[in-house]
């Protein structure tokens, strides 16, 4: 028998929610009919798989321990193992903004690597006194938006679950403003517009296409850009993501003849082999929350900028 005092950050939570996070090795199925016999139990009492959990409830569970792993097999210790590394741009009790370095990945991927930056987080937050995971029955630090490997920029990540749910509410409703900078080979023609166009997503090549009229598994892309300067064959540009689909900066660019600089996927190789760079030159360098926004117990940082100031590849060709 397992049992669970229910705190804050796992407050709100439906009941089988929370079990599945808390006990993984227990198959649903099993959930169901332990709840069935009374062999899970809510401030002793018999309980539903829809009730919501409220700070301070007791949840018991009359369960085989085999199914209670410890935190060392389930993996929940090794982001100990990984850099210390960090760049934090902003921090409060609630949020942290870092600048996640090209070449890190924000989850584990294909290649199950360790070292992600979400795992850093937690080793930082671990290490500030600020994350327990032996306190916390189902919940973690956790990103609210993503960035590819090779794209620097802008991280959100939430420190407790109530922030996770104002900030997902934040990203969902569009609350929060992104914009990018890049190098286009090329200089954009108007040097301020907003692009319409339809994507196609290849699974299996882990690639899009792009088209400018809606074909069979399409969805619709709009991407706004303002061309900052130019020098040469190159230009730094804005990038506003209206929409916010795979690659959708880095194939859209491409598509209207202007592509990366670096990206070696839907860029030129010619010209990255002639500038030497090897990764695409894409930053989520500034994120603001609307003015207006509704964020609840983060009401505070409505109308706050925050901008990253030392990207690579302005300093390299644009200073």
């Amino acid at each position: 028998m397992k049992s669970y005092v229910i705190n804050k950050n796992d407050a709100g939570q439906r009941l089988d929610k929370f079990i599945s996070k808390a006990v993984p090795a227990l198959p649903k199925n099993l959930m169901y009919k332990y709840i069935r016999l009374k062999r899970i139990k809510l401030n002793k009492k018999r309980c539903e798989i829809s009730d919501r959990l409220c700070e301070g409830d007791v949840l018991e569970l009359y369960v085989n321990d085999e199914f209670f792993e410890t935190s060392d097999s389930r993996g929940e210790t090794e982001f100990l193992k990984v850099s210390d590394k960090i760049n934090v741009i902003y921090e409060d009790e609630n949020i942290l903004l870092v600048n996640k370095p090209c070449g890190l990945v924000v989850h584990e991927d294909d290649e199950n690597s360790q070292d992600t930056l979400i795992n850093r987080i937690k080793k930082y937050l671990y290490t500030m006194g600020e994350y327990d995971y032996e306190s916390e029955a189902s919940f973690a630090p956790s990103l609210c938006n993503r960035l590819d490997r090779n794209t620097q920029g802008i991280v959100i990540c939430a420190k407790n679950a109530e922030s996770l749910r104002i900030l997902n509410s934040a990203v969902k409703f569009r609350m929060i403003d992104k914009r990018y900078l890049c190098v286009t080979v090329g200089e954009p023609k108007p040097k301020e517009t907003v692009l319409h166009a339809f994507l196609v997503k290849k699974e299996s090549e882990n690639r899009v296409y792009v088209y400018d009229h809606e074909v069979l598994g399409s969805k619709s892309i709009v991407t706004g850009y303002k061309v900052l300067k130019t020098c040469g064959e190159l230009s730094l540009c804005e990038i506003e993501l209206i929409t916010g689909r795979t690659h959708q900066i880095r194939a859209h660019m491409a598509y209207i003849g202007c592509p990366l600089l670096g990206d070696g996927k839907y860029g030129t190789n010619e010209f990255n082999r002639k500038y030497r760079v090897k990764t695409q030159a894409l930053c989520a360098y500034k994120l603001s929350f609307k003015s207006d926004a509704e964020l609840g117990a983060l009401e505070y940082l409505a109308g706050k900028e925050f901008m990253i100031d030392d990207i690579w590849f302005v300093d390299k060709f644009f200073k």
